[in-house]
């Protein structure tokens, strides 16, 4: 879960909810910035935060009972091998991006023990599995990848409420087409992305949020109910041209 305090309690935005989102700013951007096999682009983007783990008695809150943010989680290989194995049935491209998303993600970990070790292996074996199949250099492989990563982070800025006040710009990370790209949030609201990647002037994004106005729970159970009787709202935002 992304966990945002707000004055009325938590705000609660599913990680995979992140992930549409993700899909979202993909499926605008300009047909130059696309990459090959497209459509399994934009699935492999709304499916790379699938497959989170069960919690188990208080996993999903901190030790003080509130709503976990996932940055305040175990970080383990669990979701991780889920998604992995999901994806290779869906075709070679996705496999490719996700298992370069894993390799980003867990890469820093190599060498704290033989299964995380043989797990980014088994990433990079299947990379090039999948290049030499789909016939794509590594460059190409790295352009796509970019797309995702670029969404990826995009999306996690917005989810995470991270746009700096007083129109300060923030970078988001370089693009596709080795540019770095960056957000302001103007003072009547909307948001302007510089240089501008969609093929509209003007687009409007949106993901599900929870509003939890309970601060504490005792257990995951309680928690869960909580968020599946409250009602779902939109965190809506408008994107226009500087």
């Amino acid at each position: 879960m992304i966990v945002n305090p707000i004055p009325e309690g938590w705000e609660v935005i599913y990680q995979q909810a992140h992930g549409v989102l993700a899909a979202q700013l993909a499926f605008h951007l300009k047909p130059e910035l696309h990459c090959r096999h497209w459509a399994e682009t934009l699935i492999a983007i709304a499916n790379h935060d699938n497959r989170q783990r069960t919690w188990r008695g208080k996993d999903g809150l901190t030790p003080a009972g509130a709503p976990a943010d996932f940055t305040l989680q175990p970080n383990t290989l669990e979701q991780a091998r889920a998604l992995m194995h999901d994806v290779r049935f869906q075709s070679r491209w996705v496999a490719l991006l996700t298992s370069m998303h894993m390799s980003y993600l867990y890469e820093s970990r190599r060498g704290e023990g033989k299964a995380t070790d043989a797990f980014l292996d088994e990433q990079l074996a299947l990379q090039q599995g999948c290049r030499k199949s789909l016939r794509l250099s590594q460059k190409e492989a790295q352009q796509a990848y970019a797309v995702m990563q670029w969404c990826d982070r995009f999306s996690l800025i917005l989810c995470r409420n991270e746009l700096p006040a007083d129109e300060r710009r923030l970078e988001i990370t370089t693009g596709p087409d080795g540019k770095p790209y960056f957000l302001q949030q103007q003072q009547q609201g909307g948001i302007t992305v510089t240089p501008w990647p969609f093929a509209a002037p003007r687009v409007e994004v949106q993901v599900e949020c929870r509003v939890l106005e309970q601060l504490q729970f005792g257990s995951d159970k309680e928690l869960a109910q909580a968020l599946h009787q409250v009602e779902v709202r939109y965190k809506k935002w408008e994107l226009q041209r500087s």
